[in-house]
């Protein structure tokens, strides 16, 4: 009864959560309809307003234009004032916005005319001309004539009703003209009327109850279509450029969102429908809510059994940090991602007697079938490696006992090595897997015959090959679902992209690391296709002469000279020219790495191969590539060649291999000198 009122309790609640939900969606959408039509009206006004701006200024830029053009005549007429008419009369002539126009003298500028102002306006299809120098309208203490002489440049004036003028309501553009000796002789002008402006106000068609008002510089209503709307409103304003005027639109908010609201109606409806057949689905619901119960804890027992197989598979690996401090030889890095909770993949290695023993395999198929035939294999090749030290008997060895008990037809492509870090020669067999990479000077696929993978053929033979790796060489060994990723066009990442990754020099875990992302960048949102594997090997090489670390100061290249000294010296070679190189690059770093007066320290290393001699000059400095300065043209003379890059040239010259790379926050230059 009580599991009853709960279900009841619960079905109650859940439809007053969803009505509610749906009042607040539908709320959210009026927010968002309303900023939309409201974004709607601001531009539909900004559009209007803009377009009734453009004409405006059209209007604005003749007059102007008119004016300008004219000024050069004016200027020339002052020395014959009369002639003066003959300006106004072509301004207003050539130009059919300009309805009047005249050249004010200043005050006082010609003694014989005190004032003199004649005034050109049309008179039906003519022109009238008449004089603004009398005492009824004072033409000096005009704004349009008064405004320019002060800011000595363009103005448009105030609307204003020129009685004794145009005797009409107009704007007037005005500039001073000076003469030719620099003095404010007169005002020249070109008057607008405003008629114009009314049609022009009244086409502006937003919404049929909006109101639109032009005003002047000084907030006067120079043009006003209809009353005020009634009730809320929505305003949009801007200015119009060089007149100082402002238009503004004012929108009944009833007009902008009457719509919606109709439209609310209809939601409100729908909801209560919704709200029905919510209840219905609950009702429905609830009668499989038990079977429901025992398929999610049966997949909850699943789940927990694929992680706890997981967890068993990983442990199964083994870490990097099982190589223990005193191998020196080597850094090894591996990681392994499967695409379902457990996967096919497997790595493996293990250290013996002097050796390294390692594998990578990749089991046909994926999931729980894969996993436990990767479980296999490895426990397979942990057997063998601990009484065989040939490759090819520990594969040949794997591939009968696993072709045993390949009932399921599946297979594993795999390659095993095994690596002395004495002499760093490296055996190897392959069955069927990918070639894995070797990165010496160069970037190259290891040579290995392809053979078929393990568990197709009992009884096969499998050959064995041989290289020798150098000091500072590596193996990047990976499975296909490396260069096999895919991307969301279906593109593979491929082994150019693979190659690209490896370019720069790294710790394994950080090569690593840098491959992951690369892939990762690479595939995006794309669910992940195959399980994928890798491990790196980095061959450091066995004898290690030392290190030195300097202070950020000249004074201390003495005892670099003494390391570099005994360093060249273990070696067998002649330490003066590798003690001149290494004294150069070094006062680089003093002097370019660290900023003037920053007190840092430079770390000198060298290790000595059985080829060569490497050494490397760390520093924690700004970022400082000194091998990017290109070699200076010793053909020159010194007077003709430029200061700097003979430092880097001269290390050059001395040594057989300089490379530079930026780790973390350090500049690391590494300089190899062949024995």
């Amino acid at each position: 009864m009580r599991e009853r009122l709960r279900q009841i309790f619960s079905g109650i609640l859940l439809l007053v959560v969803a009505a509610a939900m749906l009042e607040g969606t539908a709320l959210i959408q009026m927010f968002f309809s309303q900023k939309g039509l409201r974004n709607e009206a601001s531009l539909r006004a900004e559009s209007e307003m803009e377009t009734a701006g453009v004409k405006i200024l059209d209007i604005a830029n003749q007059a102007e234009a008119a004016v300008r053009n004219s000024e050069w005549i004016a200027q020339w007429c002052m020395a014959f004032p009369d002639s003066l008419v003959s300006v106004s009369r072509r301004i207003v002539e050539d130009n059919p916005v300009v309805v009047g126009s005249t050249v004010a003298l200043v005050p006082g500028y010609d003694r014989k005319r005190p004032l003199f102002s004649p005034y050109v306006c049309r008179d039906g299809d003519g022109l009238a001309v008449s004089s603004l120098a009398t005492e009824e309208y004072d033409y000096p203490s005009q704004e349009w004539f008064v405004k320019p002489l002060e800011v000595n440049g363009g103005y448009w004036s105030e609307p204003y009703l020129d009685e004794g003028g145009g005797n009409i309501l107009m704007t007037t553009y005005s500039m001073p003209v000076t003469d030719y000796e620099g003095r404010q002789a007169a005002v020249i002008t070109a008057d607008i009327s405003l008629d114009w402006l009314s049609d022009l106000i009244a086409d502006m068609e937003v919404y049929p109850g909006a109101q639109a008002i032009l005003y002047s510089r000084g907030g006067e209503v120079m043009v006003q279509t209809g009353p005020a709307p009634e009730g809320k409103t929505t305003h949009f304003s801007s200015r119009v450029e060089r007149t100082g005027w402002m238009m503004s639109i004012t929108i009944p908010d009833k007009e902008i969102f009457g719509s919606i609201r109709r439209i609310a109606i209809y939601i409100t409806l729908l909801q209560l429908i919704g709200v029905i057949l919510l209840a219905v689905i609950i009702r429905s619901a609830s009668k499989s809510e038990k079977k429901y119960q025992k398929i999610h804890k049966a997949q909850e027992r699943m789940e927990g059994d694929l992680k706890i197989a997981s967890s068993i598979q990983m442990s199964m690996i083994p870490k990097a940090d099982t190589i223990g401090p005193e191998y020196k030889e080597l850094d090894i890095a591996a990681s392994i991602l499967p695409a379902k909770e457990v996967g096919g993949d497997l790595y493996d290695f293990f250290l013996r007697n002097g050796r390294l023993y390692f594998c990578i395999g990749d089991v046909s198929g994926k999931g729980i079938p894969a996993s436990l035939v990767m479980a296999v294999t490895r426990s397979s090749f942990r057997t063998l490696v601990a009484r065989e030290s040939s490759p090819a008997a520990i594969v040949t060895a794997m591939n009968d006992g696993l072709a045993e008990m390949n009932e399921n037809n599946m297979f594993v492509t795999f390659f095993c090595g095994v690596l002395d870090l004495d002499s760093g020669r490296l055996r190897y067999c392959n069955a069927g897997h990918n070639a894995p990479l070797i990165l010496t000077d160069a970037i190259r696929q290891l040579p290995v015959q392809p053979n078929l993978p393990l568990a197709v053929i009992r009884g096969m033979s499998f050959p064995e090959q041989e290289t020798v790796l150098k000091p500072d060489d590596a193996l990047f060994l990976f499975t296909d679902g490396l260069t096999e990723a895919e991307n969301i066009d279906h593109e593979l990442f491929g082994d150019a992209r693979v190659a690209a990754a490896l370019r720069c020099r790294r710790t394994a875990e950080n090569h690593l690391k840098a491959m992951t992302e690369a892939v990762s960048a690479f595939v995006g949102d794309a669910p992940q296709s195959d399980d994928l594997t890798m491990l790196f090997i980095h061959y450091l090489g066995t004898e290690i002469s030392g290190s030195i670390t300097l202070r950020n100061d000249i004074a201390d290249l003495p005892l670099l000279s003494e390391f570099v000294r005994k360093t060249a010296g273990e070696a067998g070679m002649d330490g003066a020219s590798i003690e001149l190189a290494l004294e150069e690059a070094v006062t680089n770093v003093m002097q370019y790495a660290y900023p003037a007066g920053v007190q840092g320290s430079v770390e000198v290393s060298a290790s000595i191969e059985p080829e060569s001699v490497r050494f490397t000059v760390a520093d924690e400095g700004n970022p400082f590539d000194p091998t990017a300065a290109p070699d200076p043209d010793v053909s020159l003379s010194a007077e003709d060649r430029p200061i700097g890059g003979l430092g880097i040239f001269l290390v050059r010259q001395i040594m057989d291999s300089v490379a530079y790379a930026r780790e973390g926050n350090r500049n690391i230059l590494t300089m190899i000198k062949k024995r």
